[in-house]
């Protein structure tokens, strides 16, 4: 895919990882549509940095957990952009679950916005996709190949997030490629102090976490030279899945 002048959606995009995959695009050509939730302040400074690359970049504000708001963001980048090429589904929540301390609310929370909202959200750009031939980037990850006891909720929903992006792929073809990307320990939650750290660290067989521009790198990757990649999940965990 030529990718100067694309319009791309990053689901998530103020912060972390969801930040890096923007402003690398923009270094790319692309126009960028950073969607927030809570982080106004850190989107306004997102969009200003892929604005300065020399393309055209914009906040979009949405509450994911709510499907309607999640449609209605595809309807406003379109409104503003007039097109939609590429939609990366990075937005998440990460929030620890134990079978012991299981939550309802907090189950379904996670499963709307992990897993529900990507869906809501391809299907609502699915014309536009179509009409561009364009991508659908699902950002998932090394979690969904382990059981992780600790965060039930988020394990599960990235893991059907693989399975859907793999429905997707077959859904959307011939039109529009679907992939994924599955990184592990790229940027660590700030709860995380330097022991746990270490310890993680140390199951990996490269003995090092990743950084945020590892997974921007793949995804321009699979943007630029994926024409004949689709339904895949690339890992991007130096050898997690391994451990």
């Amino acid at each position: 895919m030529e990718l100067e002048e694309r319009v791309i959606l990053v689901t998530g995009a103020a912060r972390r990882v969801g930040r890096a995959i923007a402003l690398r695009l923009a270094r790319a050509g692309c126009r960028l549509a950073v969607h927030y939730r809570h982080s106004a302040d850190e989107a306004a400074a997102t969009a200003g940095a892929c604005s300065a690359t020399g393309g055209a970049a914009a906040a979009f504000p949405a509450n994911l957990e709510d499907p309607a708001a999640a449609a209605g963001l595809v309807r406003d980048v379109l409104a503003r952009f007039g097109r939609l090429d590429v939609l990366v589904n990075n937005a998440a929540v990460f929030t620890g679950m134990r079978l012991e301390d299981f939550d309802l609310a907090e189950w379904e929370r996670t499963l709307r916005v992990n897993l529900t909202a990507p869906l809501v959200l391809t299907q609502a750009a699915a014309a536009a996709l179509r009409e561009v031939r364009g991508r659908v980037v699902n950002v998932c990850d090394a979690a969904a190949a382990q059981a992780w006891r600790t965060h039930l909720a988020y394990g599960v929903s990235k893991a059907g997030l693989e399975a859907l992006t793999r429905a997707l792929a077959r859904a959307l073809a011939p039109e529009v490629n679907v992939v994924g990307v599955a990184p592990g320990i790229v940027d660590w939650p700030e709860h995380y102090d330097e022991q746990e750290r270490s310890r993680l660290t140390a199951r990996i067989p490269l003995r090092r976490a990743g950084r945020p521009a590892d997974v921007a790198e793949a995804v321009h990757f699979l943007l630029r030279d994926g024409d004949y990649i689709t339904g895949a999940i690339l890992p991007i965990d130096v050898g997690r899945r391994l451990a």
